[in-house]
Parts: C-alpha cells; sequence; structure tokens
C-alpha cells in the first residue's frame, strides 16, 4: 500500500528531527530527571544510592555554612559580569558598524577570545596577572605603581576573572549587537536628521528602543552564562584565595566529584536549575514594559 504525498511529507519530518530529538532526550532530558532523583539520597559514587527525602534540601539551606558565601560570590560575579559585557559589546557593535575597508578583519579580531579555549585563556591571564613577572604588573612597574597579587588578594581575585570573563564574552555580545543595528532602518536615522536630532539622541531615542529585543536576549543568555561560570574559576584560582571566588558551579563540582557527595551535589544543581529558570521567567515578564518590537 503506497502512502500518500502528506504521510511521506510526515514521515520525512520525523526522520530529520529524530536525532535531535534522541539527543536531547539522552543528554539533556534524562540526566535533568536523574540528576532530580539523587537529589532526594545520599550516594557517595561508590554505595547504592540511599533515599532520604528532603533532607539534602532542608540541610542547604539550614546547615551548609558555605551556601550563602558561594550563593552571595555568585551573585557578585554576575553583578559584575553581566552589565560589564553588554556595554562592552555593544560599545564594540557600534565601533566596527561602519562600511569601511577591511572591518570585517577587526570584528573577526574581537570574536577571536569567543572561540579560544576557555583554558587557553585562563592560563595566559594567569601569567598577566602573576604578581612576579606578570605583564600587567610589569607594565604598572613602568610607571611607578606598585603591583598586587591579583588572584592571591581576596579583595581583587573576583574583579581579575570579571574583567577575564567580560573580554573573552564581549566578542559574542557584539556579534549580536551588531546584528540588530545592521537591522535598523537607516530612514529613520535620515529622518531625524532632518528633524534636528544630534547623535545622542538618535541612540537613545532610535538606536537603543529598536535594539531592546536583542538587548533582552544578550540579557537572558548573559545572567544564564554568569551562573554556570567554572572553567575560568577552575583554572585561575580554583576558587581561592580562600573561598573568595568560589561560585556555584565549582562549588556543585567540588560537593560531587571531590567531596563524593553526589547526592547533595545534585540537590544543588537542580537549586540552580530552579533559580535559572523563575529568574528567565520574571524577566520575560518584565521584558513586555521596556521590549520594543517593530510591527510589521
Amino acid at each position: 500500500m503506497s502512502l500518500t504525498y502528506h504521510k511521506r511529507q510526515i514521515i520525512y519530518g520525523l526522520l530529520f528531527v529524530m536525532p535531535v530529538v534522541i539527543g536531547t532526550v539522552i543528554f539533556n532530558i534524562y540526566p535533568l530527571i536523574h540528576s532530580l532523583i539523587l537529589s532526594f539520597t545520599d550516594w557517595d559514587l561508590i554505595s547504592a544510592p540511599r533515599f532520604i527525602g528532603l533532607k539534602n534540601y532542608v540541610n542547604m539551606f539550614t546547615k551548609d555554612e558555605f551556601f550563602p558565601m558561594i550563593s552571595k560570590n555568585t551573585v557578585i560575579f554576575s553583578l559584575g559580569s553581566v552589565p560589564l559585557g553588554m556595554i562592552a559589546g555593544l560599545i564594540l557593535a557600534l565601533l566596527v558598524n561602519r562600511d569601511l575597508k577591511g572591518i570585517t578583519i577587526f570584528r573577526a579580531c574581537y570574536y577571536i577570545p569567543v572561540i579560544a579555549s576557555s583554558v587557553a585563556v585562563g592560563m595566559i591571564w594567569k601569567w598577566v596577572y602573576n604578581s612576579e613577572f606578570g605583564l600587567l604588573n610589569s607594565v604598572l612597574k613602568v610607571f611607578g605603581i606598585q603591583g598586587k597579587a591579583w588572584l592571591w588578594d581576596p579583595s581583587t581575585a573576583m574583579l581579575s576573572v570579571i574583567i577575564v570573563s567580560v573580554w573573552k564574552n564581549m566578542g559574542y555580545n557584539m556579534v549580536l549587537f551588531l546584528s540588530g543595528l545592521q537591522n535598523i532602518p537607516e530612514e529613520l536615522y535620515e529622518a531625524a536628521e532632518i528633524d534636528g536630532c544630534v547623535k545622542f539622541k538618535k541612540f537613545l531615542y532610535i538606536t537603543l528602543p529598536l535594539l531592546s529585543p536583542i538587548t533582552f536576549l544578550v540579557l537572558i543568555t548573559s545572567i544564564i552564562g554568569s551562573f554556570q561560570v567554572f572553567d575560568l574559576i577552575y583554572i585561575m584560582t580554583g576558587g581561592g584565595p580562600g573561598y573568595s571566588t568560589q561560585v556555584y558551579l565549582y562549588y556543585i563540582w567540588e560537593t560531587g566529584f571531590r567531596m563524593f557527595r553526589m547526592g547533595y551535589g545534585s540537590t544543588l544543581a537542580m537549586t540552580l536549575f530552579l533559580f535559572i529558570g523563575i529568574l528567565t521567567l520574571v524577566q520575560w515578564y518584565i521584558s513586555k514594559y521596556w521590549v520594543y518590537y517593530e510591527s510589521k
């Protein structure tokens, strides 16, 4: 019995999406459900998991003395890296949004840190920050300024990592903002010039409102990324000095794979998942008050 054209199209469509569906189930949905189940257990990675109900969640909020500090460090990192990364990305996008010869070379150069290995970036910047022979202190010494132990001083370690994170990710934000800038109709700027608007007013009343959907996208992705930072912390500071740069994801890894408390680590992971989900929903709700979508 031959299949109709409509049924064949459905089968072809299902075959095309099947690899994505299978990959999502295996690598996303199953680990999420498994982690949720483990969060209600006590498991040391060796013996069988032992069901303990909500004890891990209760202990996290009542007995874990590191949880408030780790959460605070993560929020500080997010508050520092997200605004700076967005501003830096927007400034770069404005600078390279020009019809100049060779401008694509500059765009590619600014994007290189995004595709560079986080391990390589962390190692290079660890050398830059080195208190004895690092590049930064060597430059400061030329100007008669006493350098610091940037990554070994609790007062500067977090700021140092934030700067590296902004430097690495601002190229990605630049590309997103640049795509938004190039979709703004030139006629709007021409009309504003006829009305006598200066550049700042054109930026304030035309560019920013029409960039708001891209800004919203960059904001969401930047916040999610900031709460999931791990690689730079692991390479540059290892969570130190003390616990001054230990963030949430690093604490999850340390709890699960160093302390062999996988059940409690899963509890921390599920809490982070729920927090990011709620925060994203709140942002979606608030976006209707400031995100402008141009009507067709």
